[in-house]
């Protein structure tokens, strides 16, 4: 899974000299928390929302709303923006798009390739992936084995899947304490019973079925 495959292309941006109030109305009108600043396809920066929403000239407290207005109106990205972003390239992986947001705890990157803006990857994107993935839309049952961290229990339990001539929707593992791990099997089918019974008969436990 790349970012390539996820990511929104030809994201919304604006230029270095585009006003504040104007950046505002953009990010309300298109319902976004940021934007990215772009100068003939090169990326420049970034804005975000809260950003734009602190700024005030320094003086402000001793200006009226109509002076303070007017400052606003003049004021332009370039003056408040990041200039050195994180970034992600599109043949990057989604896992490392994900350690990147969660590190950095930031909910989108600005996807370059070459120095040019190509696209925007963001947490939503990366939900989806994992439900395209797991398969969570297509019907069928999600079966959840308990078994040692050993070489070749994985194996098995496809093994054992296909024996049944079931159709594997989405499988996945997570480490637990004390080197116990649970696979999580994700068939095809609303009838897992013989599968079960013989997973159970290879010496399973199996924690749930859903």
């Amino acid at each position: 899974m790349f970012v390539r495959n996820y990511m929104s292309s030809d994201p919304v941006t604006i230029s270095l000299g585009t006003p504040i109030l104007e950046a505002l109305n953009i990010m309300k009108k298109q319902k976004i928390r940021q934007l990215p600043v772009v100068e003939k396809g090169k990326l420049m920066g970034v804005v975000s929302e809260r950003e734009l929403l602190t700024v005030t000239p320094s003086p402000a407290t001793t200006l009226s709303i109509y002076e303070m207005n007017y400052l606003l109106a003049k004021m332009v990205v370039k003056e408040v923006m990041a200039k050195n972003p994180i970034t992600i390239e599109p043949v990057c992986s989604l896992e490392e798009a994900a350690l990147i947001m969660r590190d950095n705890k930031i909910g989108s990157l600005l996807v370059v390739d070459g120095g040019k803006l190509v696209g925007i990857i963001t947490q939503t994107d990366i939900f989806d992936a994992l439900i395209k993935v797991f398969g969570f839309r297509k019907a069928g049952t999600r079966i959840v084995v308990e078994t040692t961290d050993r070489t070749g229990a994985l194996a098995e339990l496809l093994q054992i899947v296909k024996e049944f001539d079931i159709n594997l929707v989405g499988v996945a593992c997570i480490e637990k304490v004390d080197r116990k791990v649970d696979i999580m099997l994700r068939l095809g089918t609303a009838e897992p019973g013989p599968v079960v019974d013989r997973i159970k008969e290879r010496g399973y436990n199996v924690e749930s079925i859903s």
